[in-house]
């Protein structure tokens, strides 16, 4: 039976606000949208007031969970600082913040959670020293890598997917999280369909060529835009993070949204990451965003375990001849004068664009190809990191919020 964004809200006339109020009639709820099953919608508040609406924040998912119709629910609960409030009060911390600039009255504070709540304050409490003690690992997840660059159309998804697929070549347990949330391209690179099975609150990943496989994509039609404001963005992330039968797996690849915004951001404060994979063309416009996004890495504590050069050249398959159509050796050079590792040049080829669009990633259907190889030693690298110790997941920084 479908659900309306009207049936929802009939519903939430039930839950009372901190003043007693029926939440409905508050002014701090978004526009309820509803995907088939799927609900999503966040509450805005004051950030003084953020800690009295958590409890109100659960009682709505509760209750649009327990609608008719609903299959899961995402309620995100995010802090306005009005313009002029002073910030709220927080304790000491030894840790270095990062301060993210935002028009008055509409900063997202603090990218903690509880539960799915996505505010508090307008700074984040202290991290703590260990975060595997202290249970922002995942359990029975080893190392969370992301892949990540600065701009859209670089390959970026193709290079996390065969990244995957040469990991669990070398014997590892992997698993592929999809956080590209406005342009989730997973299903496709791993010739998924169809939607996850939910055992209680967990989603079951699904299963592809070996790998275990989560996106935002399985949950919405291909073809639906992704029109999700900020706190809505950040608790998808935190869902398919925390709510995904993910164990037992050695290393969890990260396929990241292009961009140094929200998504970075939360994923830095949700988990412990190991590390990043940056990946760029060779062309200057490329490299400064690539640039930007080694920057943002290194600001929350996350190891960069290197940069890929995609794109790199082209071979002609009838005459062998070599192009380097975006030019060549930039990212090469960049990552030497940024003191970075060099992973390696993936070139531009057919058989890539072909077994990626046709849902059989090359390191997976043509593993002794050269370009299955390039990835290979890609992921040998990758790994030789992890294993030698020199990238160590570290707590994240607290994040403060400025208008």
């Amino acid at each position: 039976m479908a659900v309306s964004a009207d049936e929802v809200k009939a519903r939430l006339a039930q839950v009372s606000a901190p003043d007693g109020r029926p939440i409905t009639e508050s002014g701090v709820l978004s526009d309820i949208l509803v995907s088939d099953g799927k609900v999503y919608l966040s509450i805005t508040v004051d950030a003084r007031e953020a800690q009295a609406w958590e409890p109100v924040r659960a009682a709505v998912e509760r209750t649009v969970r327990a609608t008719p119709g609903v299959t899961s629910a995402l309620v995100a609960l995010t802090a306005e600082r009005k313009a002029g409030a002073a910030p709220a009060p927080t304790g000491g911390s030894s840790t270095t913040p990062v301060r993210v600039s935002g028009q008055a009255g509409h900063s997202h504070a603090d990218h903690s959670h509880a539960g799915h709540a996505h505010a508090g304050h307008t700074h984040a409490p202290q991290p703590p020293a260990d975060p595997q003690k202290e249970g922002r690992g995942l359990p029975g997840v080893g190392a969370i890598i992301a892949v990540a660059s600065g701009k859209g159309g670089v390959g970026k998804s193709t290079l996390a997917a065969n990244l995957a697929l040469g990991l669990s070549a070398l014997g590892l347990k992997v698993g592929l999280l999809d956080a590209d949330i406005y342009g989730p391209s997973v299903p496709r690179l791993m010739g998924l369909k169809g939607k996850p099975d939910v055992e209680g609150r967990m989603l079951q990943p699904m299963s592809s060529w070996g790998l275990k496989v989560m996106s935002i994509g399985f949950l919405v039609e291909e073809e639906t835009p992704m029109i999700w404001r900020g706190p809505m963005v950040m608790s998808a992330i935190s869902q398919m993070l925390k709510e995904v039968a993910w164990a037992p797996l050695d290393i969890l690849v990260v396929d990241m949204p292009p961009g140094t915004g929200d998504a970075q951001l939360t994923m830095a404060q949700q988990v412990p990451l190991a590390g990043a994979v940056i990946v760029s063309t060779p062309q200057d416009l490329a490299l400064i965003d690539a640039r930007r996004g080694i920057a943002m890495f290194q600001k929350v504590n996350v190891p960069v375990l290197g940069v890929v050069e995609n794109m790199s050249y082209f071979l002609c398959p009838h005459c062998g001849t070599r192009s380097d159509i975006f030019g060549h050796g930039g990212a090469r050079h960049e990552a030497q004068r940024l003191g970075v590792p060099f992973l390696g040049e993936v070139p531009l080829q057919m058989a890539i664009r072909e077994t990626s669009d046709a849902g059989r990633p090359i390191v997976a259907t043509q593993p002794e190809s050269p370009e299955a190889q390039i990835y290979r030693d890609i992921a040998a690298a990758v790994r030789a990191t992890l294993a030698g110790g020199r990238a160590t997941a570290r707590p994240a920084p607290r994040i403060v919020i400025e208008s």
